[in-house]
């Protein structure tokens, strides 16, 4: 590069608000009285793993969760200490680096734990392990009824030390009887194999469960998404801020007359003489394509403008008659304040999980509030 020649700034942006951070973690810690696991996989949803594990880390964390070593080993270069939990099953090739790492996996099997109690053997340590008890996700776990007949087997194993237990809820959002059943089978279980007192650790709640649910035994929680501003359950969305807002720039103004279409496979045609912008981001920043056609808006001068056609790879278009006087170069706002990522998902037929994750490493993120 000739570094003679300015460097231009970013057409597609995602601005991460860190003082609105700081704020749902309040929120999350107001709503559970327990420690907090914060959940950090999946680059932070999308918000950027490392400035966000760094931020945090001064905040009397538990556990940062993920989903796998990478991120792990991610949040150790980025020289943060905080205590690290593997959200899931390991497979055999990663144990040796997370016993070397002393990182806390979840134990799914009798064989996972015999093989982390070998490596922690050989390696001369005591390995911390929760374990993953299966109450209705059925992703990974224990089963119920391999319980009873697995704890004599795993406390044989001198090199692990059983720190925690956890479990998941899969729709403590959408089917409060179910999720009720489940946090009293969780209950039942603690009480089956010794009680609260045998474990450091019992963890079960995420975002929804924080913001809808009693924590009963669980001293740690594992809020992700309401962190990130969106609240997974009705009613709890004022109480937390937005903290990732997604812009991008106008790159063209142009007046079309009606009878013309817009973007491919002509799915909008202009009914009148319509001020259209040409805007600088597309499904390869991450903004959803299946909002094309859906009524999806942008937010221009103060004003919502409706996005015309097809959102394509690289930029969109949108009806700006209303916007008073549009120029290249004027910021957009995608979603954030003033259009809810929550909107967006909506229009897409998606969840706000998938919007924030899928935000493409070409968007540069920007952050302000530490």
């Amino acid at each position: 590069m000739n570094e003679s020649f300015p460097v231009s700034p970013p057409r597609a942006w995602a601005e991460v608000d860190l003082a609105a951070l700081k704020h749902n973690l309040a929120v999350a810690r107001k709503s559970s009285v327990a420690d907090l696991m914060v959940v950090v996989k999946a680059g932070a949803y999308g918000h950027g793993l490392e400035e966000i594990a760094r931020f945090l880390q001064a905040e009397d964390i538990a556990f940062f969760g993920v989903a796998n070593v990478g991120e792990a080993r991610r949040i150790r270069n980025a020289g943060v200490e905080t205590p690290v939990y593997l959200l899931g099953a390991t497979w055999h090739g990663e144990r040796e680096e997370i016993v070397a790492r002393e990182w806390t996996p979840c134990l799914s099997t009798l064989d996972e734990a015999a093989h982390f109690n070998a490596l922690a053997a050989t390696a001369g340590k005591r390995l911390k392990v929760h374990l993953a008890v299966d109450t209705g996700m059925g992703r990974g776990g224990f089963l119920l009824a391999e319980i009873p007949s697995i704890m004599p087997e795993l406390e044989k194993w001198e090199h692990l030390e059983i720190d925690g237990i956890g479990s998941h809820l899969p729709s403590a959002d959408e089917d409060e009887v179910f999720t009720k059943a489940q946090i009293a089978t969780y209950h039942d279980i603690l009480q089956s194999i010794g009680g609260e007192s045998r474990f450091k650790w019992r963890h079960l709640l995420n975002s929804a469960g924080l913001l809808g649910y009693d924590r009963g035994l669980c001293n740690l929680a594992r809020p992700g998404l309401m962190l990130y501003g969106v609240s997974p359950m009705p009613g709890h969305q004022s109480s937390l801020k937005n903290v990732m807002t997604l812009k991008s720039r106008v790159t063209l103004v142009r007046t079309l007359p009606a009878g013309h279409g817009v973007s491919y496979g002509r799915q909008f045609v202009t009914t009148r003489s319509t001020r259209v912008a040409t805007i600088g981001i597309g499904y390869g920043d991450g903004y959803p394509r299946h909002v094309s056609g859906q009524g999806a808006e942008i937010w221009l001068n103060g004003t919502r403008c409706p996005i015309l056609g097809r959102v394509t790879m690289d930029q969109i278009m949108a009806d700006v008659s209303g916007a008073g006087e549009v120029q290249a170069g004027d910021e957009v706002e995608m979603f954030g304040a003033n259009i809810p990522v929550d909107e967006v998902a909506t229009k897409a037929g998606t969840i706000s999980w998938e919007i924030f994750t899928g935000i493409t490493p070409r968007v540069v993120r920007c952050y302000s509030g530490s």
